[in-house]
């Protein structure tokens, strides 16, 4: 910028003086905790330099020279002042100066023609090329604003809006994001004057990120390659690239989700703020494990479920993982979300204890039936299971038939416990939110939750009592 400023103005090279207003760096994070302190910084990242040309769009770049199953070199727009936390390693690439209207006004620089100094600094880079056609000529930089949308074949024959995604672009260090609102629609605050790179990066505004596939960084990132400045809209399908569909299904699951969680005033516990959530193509097994929010397990056990994603399951401690393998439409991944998302809500209420015996339970029961999910009921602790799958499947009912209007199927009813009697307690007046107030830590088997509730509800006796006796 500074050498385009002087060819442009050669008279005032030697008395104005460019101020870098950010620093392009690298970073190594060692660990997970260190992405974390960055994040939590502000720092927002990406896996590859922001200078190379990407000749194939991808969701993400390891460096050749760091080992795999290592986090890789993190690059960054920073301000000047960053320091790195202790430990990760950062070097300087690049000082720069990126002409935005605050920073000209305080440096007294307005009267400079900062597009014409944008447009000579591609031209003496050997990058004149990106310019878009209209911006070689007097050109006003763009603001980039769209929609990004996807289609539920089962709901709507009308796109809907993929809910609270965050939209980023950038041109080379020149960065921008926001957040998508309820109905997809977004809009950048900086401008561009030449095709920004556009990402969908899947960290969503309610606070829950999706995590990549191998290099995990927060949220995982769907490239969508170069458009106009002026923004760029897209329509994601069944028929789009698989990855890109179903991320985009788990945010708008997970997030009707968490809007599902109030109503008139009245809620259940939302899952955490910092939910992770994993999706794996290849596997077909799910679970809400909650590692992240700090319930103890011993993931050993778990390796003959998840395989090869152990090692990184260990390192970096998922939330919820989701098991996609069979689940390739709309409905069938939204019903699923709801499932576990149901499980974070019930964990919420009752704690690392509670849940820490529940999901050695089950995996217990898995690893010594062979491979029978839930176990068969006896087994010690078998209570918890009962409890947290009724409450599970019955809200996987619930929030899946009032979106498809659907009542011809009931998930979970082949098992030895029954969401049936949530199901039959809220056609007659108990919803949902009234039976989570039942879901405490000290209710851990069925006759307690029968007690509980009568506690609760004194008025619905009949209806509890009915529900408990038809499902025996």
């Amino acid at each position: 910028m500074t050498k385009a400023f002087a060819s442009l103005y050669p008279t005032k090279a030697d008395v104005v003086q460019l101020e870098a207003t950010d620093y392009y760096v690298r970073l190594l994070p060692r660990d997970e905790e260190d992405l974390r302190h960055l994040e939590a910084l502000g720092v927002k990242m990406l896996d590859h330099p922001l200078d190379y040309q990407i000749v194939e769009e991808g969701d993400y770049y390891h460096d050749p020279e760091i080992p795999e199953g290592n986090i890789t070199w993190q690059y960054a727009v920073v301000p000047p002042d960053f320091e790195a936390p202790s430990g990760v390693k950062c070097e300087l690439m690049h000082k720069c100066y990126l002409a935005e209207a605050e920073n000209v006004t305080k440096a007294g620089l307005d009267w400079v023609d900062w597009d014409a100094v944008e447009e000579q600094s591609y031209r003496l880079t050997g990058n004149s090329e990106l310019l878009c056609p209209q911006t070689k000529g007097k050109t006003e930089a763009k603001i980039p604003s769209g929609r990004i949308t996807i289609v539920d074949k089962d709901f709507d024959t009308e796109p809907i809006g993929v809910s609270g995604v965050q939209v980023s672009c950038n041109v080379f260090v020149k960065f921008d994001r926001c957040y998508a609102d309820d109905e997809g629609y977004y809009k950048m605050k900086k401008s561009f004057k030449s095709k920004p790179r556009y990402r969908l990066v899947f960290t969503n505004r309610k606070g829950f990120t999706q995590g990549i596939n191998a290099i995990f960084v927060k949220g995982s990132i769907s490239t969508l390659g170069k458009h106009s400045p002026e923004g760029y809209s897209i329509c994601v399908t069944e028929n789009s690239e698989k990855k890109l569909f179903k991320r985009c299904v788990i945010n708008n699951a997970a997030y009707d989700y968490y809007e599902s969680c109030s109503a008139n005033g009245v809620k259940i516990k939302t899952p955490p703020s910092n939910l992770t959530i994993w999706a794996f193509s290849p596997m077909q097994s799910s679970a809400t494990l909650m590692l992240h929010q700090g319930a103890i397990l011993d993931i050993d056990m778990i390796q003959e479920i998840i395989g090869v994603y152990t090692p990184i399951v260990k390192l970096f401690l998922p939330d919820v993982i989701l098991g996609t393998k069979n689940h390739n439409d709309y409905a069938s991944l939204y019903h699923l979300v709801q499932h576990e998302l149901a499980h974070a809500s019930h964990y919420m209420q009752v704690g690392n204890k509670y849940w820490d015996k529940y999901a050695m339970m089950i995996l217990r029961s898995y690893l010594s039936s062979g491979g029978v999910t839930y176990g068969t009921g006896t087994e010690e602790d078998s209570g918890y299971c009962e409890i947290g799958e009724m409450w599970a499947y019955y809200i996987e009912n619930i929030l899946y038939r009032e979106r498809y209007e659907d009542w011809s199927t009931t998930f979970g009813d082949r098992y030895w416990f029954h969401p049936e009697i949530f199901l039959y307690m809220d056609k007659r007046g108990l919803n949902r939110f009234k039976i989570f107030a039942a879901l405490t830590s000290d209710v851990t088997q069925r006759d307690e939750l029968r007690a509980r509730l009568l506690v609760l509800y004194p008025e619905c006796k009949s209806v509890i009592n009915e529900a408990f006796n038809k499902y025996l």
